[in-house]
């Protein structure tokens, strides 16, 4: 937890959140065919294409936060799967685009139907999706997701024994 202070660290709670919230969307989403990995990439596929887009795979893991490589990995598992279609970007012939395919939109927005009600219940402690305490806590969360950190220092009696 933290080093001499009186309860957890932010960055404690932050990790015992987000992993709490990936385990109940996996939950959810697991009687779709989806991971909560596979459901942020169709949920974000869905609607960067609804804006009007068709991202590559590098534009998906910008927007998604997740690793290149494993959006790739994510993608192939999600086109031999059905739910989305790769194909070669005509201005970059080494990108690929995505797109969802009919069954993929529909699992989707069956996915997002699921998440949202999960998220109604998990958020239900500040008021629910719409309510000043969520709005406040989501303007937080964009705060500091937006922070650049300096780059890592090297293991060094300063970091050993910290916790996330």
């Amino acid at each position: 937890m933290s080093n001499g202070s009186s309860g957890p660290t932010p960055g404690f709670l932050v990790w015992r959140l987000a992993n709490k919230w990936r385990v109940a969307v996996d939950r959810a989403v697991t009687p779709l065919g989806l991971t909560h990995a596979q459901y942020s990439l169709v949920a974000s596929l869905h609607g960067m294409q609804r804006a009007g887009e068709r991202p590559s795979q590098r534009q998906l893991a910008d927007h998604t936060g997740l690793e290149a490589l494993y959006v790739s990995k994510l993608a192939r598992t999600l086109e031999s799967a059905g739910l989305i279609e790769r194909t070669r970007d005509p201005r970059d012939p080494r990108a690929m685009q995505l797109a969802l395919t009919e069954q993929g939109q529909a699992i989707t927005r069956q996915a997002i139907a699921v998440v949202q009600e999960l998220h109604q219940q998990l958020l239900e402690p500040l008021g629910g999706l719409d309510a000043p305490r969520t709005r406040a806590f989501t303007d937080e969360l964009t705060t500091l997701l937006n922070a650049h950190l300096a780059p890592s220092v090297p293991n060094d009696q300063t970091t050993q024994g910290a916790t996330p």
